[in-house]
């Protein structure tokens, strides 16, 4: 049996379906009443999990306070520490006291930064480098966990996803296809970057693969859909998935970057024009795992109605 946290968010109600599809079982936690999921009032560092992760064979930790684009709390580093790091480590130390043998952790590819120079992948051997709170909070959750597998014998298997995208995703990527759709010409020709996504149900079937995979057992995996896009390329595609003829029209990058200052929206223009790549080669090499669902595929699965 596994306990997936987080089960009513957009990973976790993915990966709860997918398990359930496949015959695993699998118990869901929420802080909010939903259909088929064990409701909990919060995730608090207190929280006594013990009912919950008795007779758990694994668990998969979801939950978590997400990055914020315009965050507007005082300290905010105190708010991701409480929910990302000290309940983390509150639930893995009860798993743990109750012979829970795996322990899964969701994190973020934000613990290795937040751009790459092209042609130069983030790889799981490199250096964490987190660049704001999110990052930060994560990256300490890391390491609080894998200290504790140290100290009591649970496996740790740590998961750092870059955006994930599917039906339902909202934010960036979400813009992005309602532009693609609206038949807008991709502003971003000239722009060369190159970032990594990963499909919701390609994460789920990475995430259950690792549930069990002898080799999963105290190792760090990065992921990815494999295939890396320009934000020019992903908008062509989107819009090709959408029914649609790509139009274009060609601003230079450095007109690009002066409108985002000009507008106050210079991290959106960062986020569009900057690379971030992924190596999910020693992934696929280590657990013969190879994401089963293509870039395209999954685009127009996220466009159909």
């Amino acid at each position: 049996m596994a306990l997936v946290t987080g089960a009513s968010g957009f990973v976790g109600s993915h990966l709860v379906a997918e398990m359930t599809r496949r015959g695993l079982p699998a118990k869901g936690i929420t802080r909010g009443a939903a259909p088929g999921l064990v409701t909990v009032p919060s995730y608090d560092p207190d929280r006594d999990w013990r009912e919950c992760v008795q007779g758990i064979d694994t668990v998969v930790h979801l939950a978590a306070r997400v990055h914020i684009m315009r965050e507007t709390a005082a300290d905010p580093l105190t708010l991701f520490r409480k929910a990302n790091v000290e309940a983390t480590e509150n639930l893995a130390r009860q798993a743990a006291e109750a012979g829970v043998r795996r322990f899964v952790f969701v994190s973020s590819i934000k613990v290795n930064g937040e751009r790459t120079e092209p042609g130069k992948p983030f790889t799981a051997d490199n250096p964490s480098n987190p660049q704001d709170p999110y990052g930060i909070s994560k990256a300490e959750a890391e390491a609080a966990l894998m200290a504790l597998g140290r100290r009591t014998g649970m496996e740790i298997t740590i998961v750092r996803p870059p955006l994930v995208y599917g039906p339902g995703v909202r934010g960036n990527f979400r813009s992005l296809m309602k532009w693609a759709a609206s038949g807008v010409p991709s502003i971003f020709p000239l722009v060369k970057n190159k970032r990594s996504f990963i499909y919701v149900a390609n994460l789920c079937d990475l995430l259950i693969t690792v549930l069990d995979h002898p080799d999963a057992a105290n190792r760090l995996f990065l992921a990815s859909d494999g295939r890396d896009l320009s934000t020019h390329e992903l908008l062509t595609r989107m819009t090709h998935a959408a029914g649609r003829r790509p139009r274009n029209i060609s601003i230079p990058l450095p007109l690009l970057r002066g409108l985002g200052l000009l507008t106050g929206r210079q991290d959106l223009i960062a986020r569009l024009t900057d690379s971030l790549q992924v190596d999910v080669t020693p992934t696929c090499h280590l657990l013969g795992w190879y994401p089963p669902v293509t870039v395209d595929d999954a685009l127009k699965r996220c466009s159909d109605p």
